[in-house]
């Protein structure tokens, strides 16, 4: 199944897409993580009970995640982008924290910050939780999977290196976008077979087999939930593949215009174009944006 959040007549929902066409889903769980935490079977029942269907053409895909889940992002996990990197393997998986308002949907527009011109691509799968957890055992990992998703994990890259902590390069409003929808764990029977590219403006920039992680994905679910539970809907960003803008020469940036594509064969195409940060009038740059 594609799970899918939406907008329809200007309201926000979730559903089943399925043959082009969206099963609307609150009815049944006000909310996608509620419903993930009941697995795939129980959605799918549900699913087959709705009668109504909505043309996904007739509908604005949004990012698939809701507010309040915590999307934690894995660095270093592929060996050829820590040896490009001039790094060393971490001894435990790298982990750190994305906001949910700096991910944007599919077919939404990134942005370029102003504050930067080193704006990195990063194609990378992400896994979706299901069933919650506290110390999940690696052997028991599947069965806390909901699905999986896209992710474009850019990066600003002079930020992220201001000093030991890459929160502020991760963390740019709209910098990065994940999508187009969560395909369910029982259409992905071997994750480790799973292809991540990324494009550039048409051009093959990434190539990664997630079988070639340092740290798999039933490792980063062990280690993650070994220091705090694990929620329905969250997300585990699970590294990117080598070729980044930041390792070439020269190096290559993201720029006004450019379109980077997320492919995962089996999970989803993730397509974004980039667009610069608007400039506020002076008056308006200490103010809160709405959310």
């Amino acid at each position: 199944m594609k799970l899918v959040r939406y907008r329809h007549n200007g309201t926000n929902s979730w559903g089943v897409l399925e043959d082009g066409l969206v099963a609307p889903m609150a009815g049944a769980w006000a909310t996608m993580p509620e419903a993930l935490a009941e697995g795939g079977e129980s959605i799918a029942r549900a699913m087959h009970a709705v009668t109504a269907r909505i043309a996904v053409s007739d509908l604005v895909l949004l990012k698939p995640v809701e507010q309040g889940v915590r999307i934690f992002c894995i660095g270093l996990n592929y060996a050829g982008h820590v040896a490009e990197t001039a790094r060393e393997a971490p001894q435990f998986p790298s982990v750190f924290l994305r906001t949910h308002e700096s991910l944007v949907g599919p077919g939404d527009t990134i942005v370029l910050p102003l504050a930067s011109s080193r704006f990195d691509f990063e194609a990378e799968l992400a896994v979706v939780i299901g069933v919650g957890g506290r110390r999940i055992r690696m052997e028991d990992a599947d069965k806390h999977i909901a699905g999986y998703t896209c992710m474009g994990e850019h990066s600003v890259r002079d930020f992220q290196r201001h000093n030991a902590q890459v929160t502020p390069g991760k963390n740019f409003d709209g910098s990065g976008a994940i999508g187009p929808w969560i395909t369910t764990a029982d259409a992905v029977p071997d994750p480790a077979s799973l292809q991540v590219l990324g494009r550039l403006n048409g051009n093959s920039v990434q190539q990664g087999h997630i079988g070639d992680l340092i740290y798999p994905i039933a490792r980063l679910i062990a280690y993650i939930s070994e220091f705090t539970s694990l929620r329905p809907g969250d997300v585990i960003a699970t590294g990117t593949p080598a070729g980044v803008g930041a390792t070439r020469v020269p190096p290559l940036f993201m720029t006004e215009g450019d379109r980077f594509e997320v492919e995962i064969p089996g999970v989803g195409s993730l397509v974004n174009l980039v667009v610069p940060e608007r400039s506020l009038p002076s008056d308006e740059a200490t103010q809160p944006r709405a959310a």
